[in-house]
């Protein structure tokens, strides 16, 4: 066990390009904060020089003309492949929260029988404050409780839908917990009952494999500044693509216009496409900072890093049960994302120790640290972090 010889459950590391003369950052300490904010890549410094370039010596028309124009399509072609959507089915958002408003925006709740939300008490609070809002146009909320703070019942989110559900709005990963939601029994009754079903993947994205067309899910929401190391103000929308000329969301812009170049008056006419879920101008930094994590992410393959996901955060729980720590994450894998959550009682000091010895985690209240390693870390540098964890909170 991991008390007297910290690699003795530790499964052989899988042989793979870590790839870590890339970020920079990592030699500053030890990063588990992939769940938060995943290392910079060098080569983003030189993508955001080509984006001010491309601004200084071109004019407005020439840059859009060139590049820019057709570079959120192009980004988001890549994320739609990183999701397991078809190409032309992501729209590149500001953030998350933007990506869920336009797609609650979608919905008529005040005139239909079909009014009801159904969500969980794990979900990100983003999510939550959405949904709240929409109650003050006709929506009733259904939130699914957790028992142990951890996990939720799948049968339990299959028995709120119902004939009155327009929408299942779920984290596929908790940011809470790292809880993995069971994904197939959920669209096959929301489907059965005419409603659409929604998924937050910002904590699975570049951790977990996702099967948007197997799962036959109508939506996704996430960003790339965490598992896919890009850059912040770069959220995506996954719309399943026979959805794409059926919604009209009323939070729009010019950008989602048929002919956006005509500068037309009211009415608004929605281009048939996945664009139609966009609002004004893109933020063209925010594509430039997210090509090189996009890169790595993709030559690295999110099948490999899950093995290693798997091997890693498998020996964290077992270091922390040997040592009789709590640990506020699954014990079984196949419900357990990238991240450990480990309680300690002041989340807050904990944390400034551990930066105070180079180990990168943050904490969120009621559930304690949130540590995750990514396919950059080493074996020895996760046995590190555990060991000096376990020295503080022995002081």
């Amino acid at each position: 066990m991991p008390g007297t010889d910290c690699y003795s459950s530790l499964k052989p590391e899988t042989q793979i390009n870590r790839r870590r003369e890339e970020f920079p950052t990592l030699a500053s300490g030890i990063h588990l904060l992939s769940h938060s904010l995943g290392p910079a890549p060098r080569a983003a410094r030189e993508s955001m020089l080509a984006y001010y370039e491309a601004w200084e010596h071109h004019t407005s028309e020439d840059a859009w003309a060139t590049s820019w124009w057709e570079m959120s399509a192009a980004v988001g072609d890549r994320i739609a492949k990183l999701l397991g959507g078809a190409g032309a089915s992501v729209q590149i958002q500001p953030n998350a929260s933007i990506a869920l408003s336009s797609v609650a925006s979608c919905f008529e709740f005040s005139t239909s029988d079909k009014n009801k939300i159904v969500t969980t008490a794990l979900d990100f609070p983003s999510m939550q404050y959405v949904w709240d809002a929409q109650e003050r146009i006709g929506a009733t909320i259904e939130v699914v409780h957790s028992d142990d703070g951890i996990t939720i019942a799948t049968e339990e989110i299959v028995r709120a839908i119902d004939d009155t559900t327009a929408l299942v709005a779920l984290s596929h990963v908790s940011f809470r917990s790292s809880y993995k939601l069971e994904v197939e029994p959920i669209v096959a009754k929301a489907h059965r009952c005419g409603a659409h079903v929604l998924l937050d993947v910002y904590q699975s994205a570049g951790a977990v494999e996702l099967k948007a067309r197997d799962w036959d899910v109508d939506f996704l929401i996430g960003g790339t500044i965490k598992w896919l190391c890009g850059g912040p103000a770069c959220g995506y929308l996954y719309v399943r693509p026979d959805l794409q000329k059926e919604l009209q969301p009323r939070l729009t812009g010019w950008v989602a216009h048929d002919a956006p170049f005509d500068f037309a008056a009211p009415p608004m006419r929605y281009t048939g496409s996945v664009r139609r879920f966009a609002q004004g101008t893109p933020s063209i930094p925010a594509l430039y900072s997210v090509l090189p994590g996009l890169q790595i992410i993709e030559e690295v393959g999110v099948e490999t890093i899950r093995r290693e996901s798997e091997r890693r955060t498998e020996w964290m729980i077992d270091f922390a049960a040997d040592r009789g720590w709590k640990v506020n994450s699954p014990r079984d894998v196949d419900q357990r994302g990238g991240s450990v959550m480990i309680y300690v009682e002041d989340g807050p000091a904990m944390v400034r120790r551990l930066t105070e010895r180079k180990v990168f985690v943050d904490c969120r209240p009621g559930v304690g640290l949130r540590m995750s390693p990514h396919f950059f870390n080493t074996d020895d540098e996760v046995q590190e972090a555990m060991e000096i964890l376990a020295s503080v909170m022995m002081d």
